[in-house]
């Protein structure tokens, strides 16, 4: 009753354009911004979650993975980032002001949006803690807060999952990966990373968030060190990922 009476005194609104939202609006985004963004859903890799530009049956394992599978069990994502080229795009445009733009407040809705989508892979997989992708305490200090920890307390609470933002630390503050090619972004995040002393991760089941897959560096580097620290299992949750 009470959120009745709010969004009449309050419309809700699209996180993108800010158009007013009907009554009872399924989603963040509205119908019109919701239609511009193609949403990351099968046929898709197996294992890295690469959404297939064409419907080539169930889902199969991509080339990349075969070649070189990630150390991450599986990845998921809710939407497709889109091309750089595509400035206006509304999913481009609401994470650049969650990142860049310092709207935590945007935290909230993205992450339901990615408890929502990904349900059917990790609603029930009985993960032992969500761990959150680190920022560089620089960075923390300039944004104010870690994107990827904001997602994670979404996810979490949804699904029960205790969420510990301190399991990892990052150690280096490396170049940020957006500005490098994919050959580059592998090494930049090499040794980036690791464990906090005061932490154990022994035999745990961890779920992996952060904002953006793009080449999977970033979270292939996390894992490998939650792995040789005994981590049992990892599995990686995005917002979005980028589709060549």
């Amino acid at each position: 009753m009470f959120k009745a009476v709010l969004d009449i005194v309050f419309p809700p609104c699209c996180i993108a354009c800010e158009a007013w939202l009907p009554a009872n609006s399924p989603g963040a985004f509205c119908s019109s911004c919701r239609e511009r963004i193609q949403l990351a859903r099968p046929p898709l890799c197996r294992r890295c979650g690469r959404p297939y530009l064409h419907d080539w049956g169930a889902d199969h394992l991509c080339g990349g993975c075969l070649l070189r599978p990630p150390a991450f069990s599986m990845a998921r994502s809710w939407g497709c980032y889109p091309r750089e080229t595509d400035a206006s795009h509304p999913l481009r445009q609401v994470i650049h002001r969650f990142k860049y733009g310092r709207q935590a407040s945007l935290g909230k809705p993205l992450g339901q949006l990615m408890v929502q989508a990904c349900q059917p892979w990790f609603g029930a997989s009985g993960f032992d803690v969500v761990v959150p992708v680190p920022l560089h305490p620089r960075r923390l200090r300039w944004r104010g807060f870690n994107q990827s920890v904001l997602l994670g307390r979404e996810v979490g609470r949804a699904w029960s999952i205790p969420i510990d933002p301190f399991v990892l630390t990052r150690k280096s503050e490396t170049a940020p990966q957006s500005t490098l090619s994919l050959r580059e972004r592998g090494p930049n995040v090499r040794g980036a990373f690791a464990v906090a002393r005061v932490r154990t991760v022994a035999r745990m089941r961890i779920l992996l968030v952060d904002d953006i897959y793009t080449s999977g560096a970033t979270l292939n580097e996390c894992t490998r060190v939650l792995l040789r620290a005994g981590a049992r299992e990892v599995r990686a949750l995005t917002l979005a990922r980028t589709v060549s």
